[in-house]
């Protein structure tokens, strides 16, 4: 058996070396906010953790390191990366990105393509945009640029299938859309009596059953017999919510869910969206409901995406943040 201990040991050695230069960086990437720092610096961390054991594997005096022994101790610490990539698609966590080929391979993620929007103004064509949701994580998205968000969630809706790239969610995974104009489900063949208009969207018909649903939303008595083309601003948004309950997802779009609705109807919703157990991707202009509501920010920028696991108001108040959407901003300029 041929020793290979001494040309192993210097192997370790380097590799222990470009572990390192490779997860330092990643550390001023997470300051910068940077949401693709993480996958990196497990990455370096894991080369680290394997040159170090071949380099001290090899330094026995009494035994010989073959070097299928090498490749085997090597290969088994880089298994790790894809696992701990796919662990949350195992999970039924929806996976979201748009994104080069390149971090493709690095996460493990099915995207494709390098242009997440059509063009918008200060939002160029061509934003990179990569983010993957975490079981029961609440995000919260926003932008100087409303339309963007807009763009997103028509687009993670379906809604809308015009731009490049992709995105894909878990199996188990059922979603429901509050989009912020809802005219098009109000409207001509879609204007009929709340009962009816409801009643479409439940697998269970019974009218007992469609009343209970609109009684929830506030709805009772003959109002129940309201054309839908002749409701309030307010009182569209509780039938999308009535019909959103209806379908007991686990994956909420909410864009501007508070559009409309009194001071008793926003607190009532941002009641239920803490008690909420799923996925909520949403935005809103009502400060207390990003903070009370959201454990996660993405910002939309001309320079890129912010993607920072914190509080709203920690977020707003954050220099560092702060500082960071001044320089994301200023790409623009």
């Amino acid at each position: 058996m041929i020793d290979i201990r001494p040309v192993a040991n210097i192997v370790g050695k380097v590799v222990v070396t470009l572990g390192t230069a490779m997860a330092l960086p990643m550390l001023v990437d997470w300051w910068h906010g940077d949401p693709h720092w993480l996958i990196f610096l497990e990455c370096g961390i894991l080369t680290m953790l394997a040159g170090g054991l071949v380099a001290l594997s090899t330094r026995q005096k009494d035994k010989s390191l073959t070097i299928q022994q090498v490749f085997l101790l090597t290969a088994m610490l880089w298994l790790v990366v894809p696992v701990a990539g796919a662990l949350p698609f195992m999970l039924g966590a929806p996976q979201v990105g748009f994104t080069d080929a390149y971090f493709e391979a690095m996460s493990g993620v099915t995207t494709t393509g390098t242009t997440a929007f059509p063009d918008l103004d200060n939002l160029p064509k061509g934003t990179n945009l990569f983010f993957r949701f975490n079981k029961g994580e609440k995000i919260a998205v926003v932008s100087r640029n409303p339309l963007a968000v807009s763009a997103l969630f028509d687009i993670l809706s379906g809604e809308d299938k015009d731009y490049e790239g992709s995105f894909e969610y878990g199996q188990t995974i059922s979603k429901q859309f509050l989009p912020n104009d809802n005219s098009a489900y109000f409207s001509g063949d879609q204007d009929m009596n709340l009962i009816d208009w409801l009643r479409q969207y439940s697998k269970d018909k019974d009218e007992a059953f469609i009343r209970g649903f609109l009684g929830r939303m506030l709805f009772s008595g003959e109002e129940v017999f309201k054309r839908s083309g002749v409701l309030s601003g307010g009182e569209k948004v509780r039938c999308m919510m009535a019909k959103i309950m209806l379908a007991n997802p686990n994956f909420l779009i909410l864009d501007e869910p508070t559009n409309h609705l009194d001071l008793e109807s926003i607190t009532a919703l941002n009641k239920g969206l803490q008690d909420f157990s799923g996925n909520i991707i949403f935005t809103s202009h009502d400060y207390h409901i990003l903070d009370s509501v959201a454990n996660r920010i993405l910002e939309i920028t001309p320079g890129g995406l912010i993607d920072q696991q914190m509080t709203y108001g920690e977020y707003l108040h954050s220099d560092r943040m702060r500082k960071l959407r001044e320089e994301m901003y200023a790409v623009a300029v």
